[in-house]
């Protein structure tokens, strides 16, 4: 059995905050459309009970490993990162 465990609540809570409003308006009517947004609407379109809510943790985990990168490299933001790469 693969159980649903909750959201730790480890590290600084005003940041965990921060991350899942940003998700939230990224995952709202408002939200730019890029990555991310894509990757949480296809988590809410798997249906279920809180999908909603699992797809904008989602967001917010996949947005703060997102940031670590983009600190640590310098790099500049791509909002679809995936899409330019060329596959032979």
């Amino acid at each position: 059995m693969d159980k649903q465990l909750p959201i730790t609540k480890a590290g600084n809570t005003y940041l965990r905050q921060l991350l899942v409003g940003c998700a939230h308006y990224i995952m709202g009517p408002f939200g730019p459309e890029n990555s991310l947004r894509l990757h949480g609407l296809a988590i809410a379109a798997r249906g279920g009970k809180n999908a909603k809510k699992r797809a904008v943790v989602a967001v917010a985990r996949k947005l703060a490993v997102l940031l670590h990168r983009l600190w640590v490299s310098e790099d500049t933001y791509q909002p679809f990162y995936c899409r330019d790469k060329k596959v032979a």
